[in-house]
């Protein structure tokens, strides 16, 4: 029985001293793996690396969107490097929308804190679940699938909090995808089924060429 005992002492011990309880991201390092960044030395981590003030403050929704999304992201807050979450703000003036857009790397839970937003996502069978929010609702985001969010019917700025499955979800918004890049105008009119001055006006707006 002591043998045992002895055993599973060891066994214990053993994993204890390779567990690591956290990996605070290197930025400066310039290395980023599928797993995420190296550490910095443990010793050089304090109670700080683990608080985040940076969604505390409205985001500037000054611009076409009307909205700002303030990202607690593994490059703004290294604590969550390897913890398989991270957070974000979303302000929406009245009018304002996040267009649409996916995040290849993870699934998204968005919280209403105040106001009214209406989301929703389009399955890869192309059926849409929509729905108006209000404060306290949640509502999911799968992985991978096309969403937004607008605060249509409101006419108070509304104000969401949201997190990801991953400390860096990534993002890929819809309109910017199509045309704010140098593809050639004819080969998104056939893929887009969009005429030339359409297509062309869309680029002048969001930067693209071609």
């Amino acid at each position: 029985m002591l043998h045992i005992f002895l055993l599973f002492s060891l066994i214990f011990t053993s994993t204890n001293v390779l567990a690591q309880d956290f990996c605070v991201a290197n930025t400066a390092s310039g290395i980023v793996t599928p797993s995420g960044y190296p550490c910095i030395m443990e010793a050089n981590v304090t109670s700080d690396d683990f608080a985040f003030s940076g969604l505390g403050a409205p985001g500037n929704t000054s611009n076409i969107i009307s909205a700002a999304v303030t990202p607690a992201f593994v490059g703004q807050y290294p604590a969550v490097n390897g913890l398989g979450l991270s957070a974000a703000r979303l302000d929406l003036a009245p009018g304002g929308v996040i267009p649409m857009h996916t995040h290849p790397g993870a699934n998204e839970l968005l919280y209403v804190v105040h106001g009214h937003i209406t989301c929703g996502f389009i399955s890869s069978a192309n059926k849409v679940y929509l729905k108006t929010l209000k404060r306290g609702d949640v509502m999911v985001f799968p992985q991978g699938l096309l969403h937004f969010q607008i605060n249509a019917a409101g006419k108070r700025p509304s104000l969401a909090i949201v997190t990801f499955s991953s400390p860096n979800p990534g993002l890929q918004i819809l309109d910017f995808a199509l045309f704010a890049n140098d593809l050639p105008s004819s080969l998104l009119e056939k893929s887009t089924f969009l005429d030339d001055a359409q297509v062309k006006k869309l680029k002048g707006v969001l930067g693209g060429t071609g």
